[in-house]
């Protein structure tokens, strides 16, 4: 089979239309169809080359544009290629690429994800265990340096602090249910909440001290 014509896909730029002795035959991307001149003789397994060549340039383009929003864990783009039918030996090719130009590291990105929950929306170790667990983080040594620094007690007592004033006005009671209620959300424990809810109040109501006790 003779390659006779090149031509720019009129609805996909990054795409070109293949046509073989005369007739359309596929699409390849830019960067595969590169390889090919009009002229060019092809057989099966040519044909084949390319075409695994393309699929696997196309699982990697569709992992490059899941990762421009933020990083992923490894899970994360096998789950969205997977849901994008992309075939398991191109997703295996993708991620390999991936790996080796360090886009895809499930340390950072535990660490990355611990730092924003830090930063933005602070949990327990327990609940941001949890949550990259769930993102296929599950190597022991990735997730143990993420959550190395993180201080449950610390953790709690900032959260705490932030919306204690607006709860001034109640009683330790209730002061202590809706604060340790959202405590308790952000995945603390008994007792880290109860240290927590009482050096606060001791902070913001030092006359009343004597109620948290």
């Amino acid at each position: 089979m003779r390659v006779t014509a090149l031509k720019a896909h009129p609805r996909n730029k990054s795409q070109v239309k293949v046509y073989l002795d005369g007739t359309f035959a596929f699409n390849l991307a830019r960067i595969i169809a590169a390889r090919l001149r009009v002229g060019q003789e092809l057989d099966e397994t040519d044909i084949a080359r390319l075409q695994k060549a393309d699929a696997e340039e196309q699982a990697y383009e569709k992992a490059l544009k899941f990762l421009a929003a933020r990083p992923r864990s490894e899970a994360e783009v096998r789950r969205r290629l997977r849901e994008s039918k992309v075939e398991p030996a191109a997703i295996e090719a993708a991620v390999e690429r991936l790996r080796g130009a360090g886009l895809v590291d499930d340390k950072a990105f535990a660490s990355y994800w611990a730092e924003n929950r830090a930063a933005f929306r602070p949990k327990s170790k327990r609940a941001l265990l949890v949550e990259l667990k769930r993102k296929g983080v599950q190597d022991a040594e990735a997730l143990g340096q993420a959550l190395e620094g993180a201080d449950d007690h610390e953790t709690a007592y900032r959260l705490a602090s932030k919306r204690a004033k607006r709860m001034q006005a109640l009683s330790y009671a209730d002061f202590y249910r809706k604060l340790g209620g959202f405590l308790a959300r952000r995945g603390f424990d008994f007792e880290v909440i109860e240290l927590s809810l009482k050096r606060v109040w001791k902070e913001i109501r030092p006359a009343d001290r004597g109620e948290a006790e």
